[in-house]
């Protein structure tokens, strides 16, 4: 989300601050700039523009730059027929629209297809975001398939061992078949580690199982257990942290734990055989 080109000499870019102030998206706060209604120092800028906010004074359409918010983090169960963008040139409904009573800025961490539903993460905390979209964090996402006949043993073998798609090799998955319906079709779950646009659908369409119901159950240990479409809840503090270890290299099964502290336990000695035990007195 933000490249080291974002930093210089002389500060930060102009835009990128102004994203993380809620003024505007990345793109939206470049716009702004474009069209002269931002100054810094009672100077109208324009282009890739590098600052300081502790030294200099900027200001968007003659308003002082608004104090930076507070982190926030919200878990969303995404509805079906709902963009993950802000705009949609088919003028589709947004996952925005459903958090538009939130006092502060969220963007969503990752995507979900317009026809798929479930677990979406939505901060303001573009340097987390950015850490747990990274390729190499592997972050554990779990989804609810329902797919075109029964995948058969060696399907499902395929799918944890990886599967040629047009993009390459797909990374090791766990799968495996939940239950069959009346129809003979099939709910799978199966988790992947990677972000690859519609992989899901791509892994099951390549084996001749196609999709025609996703869900995302969880993602980097986040669940929608106990939430209805469209509703939206804050993280936990200990959920935060989980996501913090993750985002930090922790594995998914150890995020959040507390460190032991102290000096450890010696280990007992071993009784050799034959060995009368010692008894203090």
């Amino acid at each position: 989300m933000y490249e080291d080109e974002d930093f210089g000499v002389d500060g930060e870019r102009l835009a990128r601050l102004m994203a993380k102030r809620g003024l505007a998206s990345r793109r939206g706060a470049e716009t702004l700039i474009a069209e002269g209604r931002v100054t810094v120092n009672g100077k109208t800028v324009s282009g890739a523009v590098f600052v300081n906010p502790e030294e200099d004074v900027i200001r968007i359409d003659d308003r002082p730059l608004p104090r930076e918010p507070g982190r926030v983090y919200f878990l969303m169960y995404k509805p079906k027929g709902y963009i993950t963008g802000r705009n949609d040139p088919q003028g589709r409904k947004s996952v925005l629209d459903l958090v538009e009573k939130l006092n502060v800025r969220v963007e969503p961490v990752g995507r979900l297809d317009f026809d798929t539903e479930g677990a979406l993460l939505l901060t303001n905390d573009g340097e987390l975001a950015h850490q747990l979209l990274h390729p190499s964090r592997k972050v554990p996402k779990r989804y609810v398939a329902k797919c075109y006949r029964e995948p058969n043993a060696k399907d499902i073998a395929a799918l944890e061992k990886g599967i040629f798609l047009d993009d390459g090799k797909t990374a090791p998955a766990k799968a495996r078949v939940l239950e069959t319906t009346d129809s003979k079709n099939a709910w799978v779950e199966i988790t992947v580690t990677e972000g690859k646009n519609r992989l899901v659908r791509r892994m099951f369409a390549q084996l001749g199982h196609p999709v025609s119901k996703l869900r995302r159950e969880s993602f980097a240990t986040l669940t929608i257990r106990g939430l209805e479409r469209g509703q939206v809840r804050p993280l936990t503090r200990i959920e935060v942290k989980r996501l913090q270890d993750i985002a930090a290299g922790e594995r998914p099964q150890r995020a959040g734990r507390k460190r032991g502290k102290g000096f450890a336990k010696p280990k007992p000695k071993r009784q050799r055989p034959g060995q009368k035990k010692s008894h203090s007195r």
